[in-house]
């Protein structure tokens, strides 16, 4: 086999073998296939689909490709479980539900990526924390999951590498949405980890990758298919992303907005409605309990503070300050110039661009348009006004951080653009739209 014929078999609409399947994951890691020819077999694929099937071989093979981590020796391998989200601008959600899932006594081992396309990774916010190692051995992972019960880490260098390899081929060459690759990218992550237990959050809106309920609704159904094809427990919950995720964009304010929502500090309703959503999921899977114990599982652990508790122990065992709930002012990078953005005229919030916010938000250079681009974390938005509020000249949409000031009179007009002011409230989007198990 060569590449090209299978490249153009798949671009031809055709199925491919188990053989065809397992040569070119091979060839994301022996280098057998090249960079341009990874990304022209990864649009034939974003072009033609794949079937069920496919897409199960394909999930298979990229899991294979590398280490598979094996908990049963050293925790309840029943209580090994995971969350995953598609994507959205302002979503921190990992930040919070793994140390809360810690505290209520399970074990999350989250192997998490780095942005794609507009929206922002969750290890891109980890590595805003100083001194965080998002790259530790296998055996520091598997020390941090046992101690604390959680662990928030990129990729090692040999879990899923194939998946790695192909994930940033398709950030800038315009595949990210397809069904089967994402499904592939996720799952053979997830089931290198050991999981026995995932959940979902396939955002829906503009702010997403699936636009539609539908495009979302058949993600959703395809992930949820081949995890359970691959012996995995797993439900997936469509959420909203018409409008940013909390009240912060950008690595380092998101990290912030996290550590408030833990101390209980500040919290914003729709993240919150989500994390629980989420959370109480994989409680009521793992645990056979029903929503309402979950929920009062949730609350208690966050009123004690034994959730943020979990997330200091986290980033002190992986290399972070060991005092993180109290010196992150101190500790966080802050940009150095800092702007409300005002509307110019008084009205309801009717609609959100959010996808436009996440690409502002890259060309501040909070995000990559090249693999090799290094991210300034500090600079982003905060205090995002939400979809049916009231606004006036006098109230700020945003407060834009910026590295400089000629970024935020660059900015500031494409930013108001972003949102859509009418003089009459309007319905706002649901927080949540549907579960598929």
């Amino acid at each position: 086999m060569i590449p090209q014929e299978i490249i153009r078999k798949k671009r031809d609409n055709q199925s491919l073998s188990l053989d065809e399947i397992h040569f070119f994951v091979n060839g994301l890691t022996n280098n057998s296939f090249s960079d341009q020819q990874i990304a022209a077999m990864s649009m034939a694929i974003f072009l033609n689909g794949m079937s069920e099937s496919e897409t199960v071989m394909l999930t298979n093979a990229m899991t294979h490709s590398g280490d598979i981590l094996n908990w049963k020796d050293k925790i309840d391998n029943d209580l090994v479980c995971d969350k995953h989200s598609t994507g959205g601008v302002g979503d921190k959600v990992s930040l919070i539900l793994a140390p809360v899932l810690a505290a209520c006594g399970v074990y999350v081992p989250m192997i998490s990526g780095r942005g794609l396309g507009h929206t922002g990774g969750t290890l891109d916010k980890f590595d805003s924390i100083p001194g965080y190692n998002t790259q530790p051995n296998i055996e520091k992972f598997y020390e941090v999951v046992k101690e604390v019960g959680c662990a928030i880490i990129g990729q090692t260098s040999n879990l899923a590498p194939a998946d790695k390899k192909l994930y940033s081929i398709r950030d800038i060459v315009g595949t990210v949405e397809s069904i089967p690759l994402i499904t592939s990218s996720i799952l053979s992550k997830k089931i290198a980890a050991g999981l026995d237990s995932l959940v979902l959050d396939v955002k829906i809106g503009n702010g997403s990758f699936n636009s539609s309920k539908d495009h979302g609704r058949k993600l959703a159904t395809s992930l949820v298919k081949v995890a359970k094809r691959s012996g995995i427990k797993c439900s997936a919950v469509l959420t909203d992303m018409n409008q940013v995720l909390g009240r912060n964009v950008g690595h380092s304010l998101e990290v912030i907005e996290s550590i408030e929502y833990l101390t209980n500090k500040k919290k914003n309703g729709r993240l919150e409605i989500i994390t629980n959503e989420l959370i109480s999921v994989l409680l009521m899977m793992i645990k056979k309990i029903d929503k309402e114990k979950s929920i009062k599982e949730i609350n208690k652990v966050i009123e004690t503070g034994k959730a943020a508790e979990k997330f200091e122990h986290m980033v002190s065992l992986l290399g972070g300050t060991n005092n993180i709930l109290s010196s992150f002012q101190d500790e966080i990078s802050k940009a150095p110039y800092k702007e409300d953005i005002f509307p110019l005229v008084n009205g309801f919030v009717q609609n959100i661009n959010t996808r436009d916010l996440g690409i502002i938000l890259i060309e501040l250079g909070g995000g990559r348009k090249q693999i090799t681009d290094k991210i300034d974390f500090a600079v982003g938005f905060e205090s995002v006004v939400a979809i049916g509020e009231k606004v006036d000249i006098a109230r700020p949409l945003i407060r834009i951080h910026s590295r400089t000031k000629e970024n935020i009179e660059s900015f500031s007009n494409r930013i108001r653009e972003c949102f859509k002011i009418a003089e009459s409230d309007s319905s706002t989007p649901r927080t949540i739209y549907e579960t598929i198990v």
